[in-house]
Formats: C-alpha cells, structure tokens, sequence
C-alpha cells in the first residue's frame, strides 16, 4: 500500500489486481480511509501498464542484481538506497528525462505559481 506520509500528493483513488490473500485487507483499509478502490481483473496488464512497467524495472535494475535472501528485514536498507536512487537519481523516460522528485519538484514549482 502507498502511504499517505510519503507522498506529497493524494494518492485516492487506488487501483488493484485480485490478489486473494492481500485484497481484503486492503479494501478494509480503503474503506476506513473513505478511499475508492478499482479492482483490475488479473491478466490485464494494459489496463495498469505504468505500475506493470514499475514492477520490472524495479525486478531488472533491483531484485534481480542483489546477493540477498529477501527477508525483509535484511532486504530493507537495501530497499531504502534503491528506492532514494529510483526516486532522486535515476532519470526516467516518461518524465522526459527527469528523476520523478524533479518532475514533482517542477509541478508544484507551477501550481505554486498560478
């Protein structure tokens, strides 16, 4: 789930593939939060295919390139330092050529100033 504090933004609505075991505890949480919740049908990567694009970059440039037993616990340093290169450092080709804190940074920089 994306947490409200990390994001500077409102992340509501929330999109989501049937995934049994994790669904209905997300949809509790939404529903505690008043937030909408579109369930995708599984297979159907067109209709999610920025967050299908996400998934394998962090799988080619992350997951795949790590020593590591994927315990969370051991894993989440590892984690944060990716998650500051993806975020700070890593240009990306939708956001023509800019780290997505830039292109947050030039948004609000625009909303700020209209």
């Amino acid at each position: 789930m994306i947490s409200q504090n990390v994001l500077p933004i409102s992340s509501n609505p929330y999109r989501a593939t049937a995934v049994v075991n994790f669904n209905s505890v997300f949809e509790e949480e939404c529903q505690k939060r008043k937030s909408k919740l579109f369930v995708l049908p599984l297979r159907s990567p067109q209709l999610n295919g920025v967050v299908e694009r996400a998934n394998r970059t962090h799988a080619e440039e992350f997951y795949e390139v790590i020593d590591s037993t994927f315990d969370l616990a051991n894993i989440r340093p590892e984690l944060l330092q990716w998650e500051q290169v993806s975020n700070t450092i890593r240009l990306n080709q939708d956001l023509r050529y800019l780290t997505p804190q830039q292109n947050l940074e030039k948004y609000y920089k625009k909303v700020m100033c209209h």
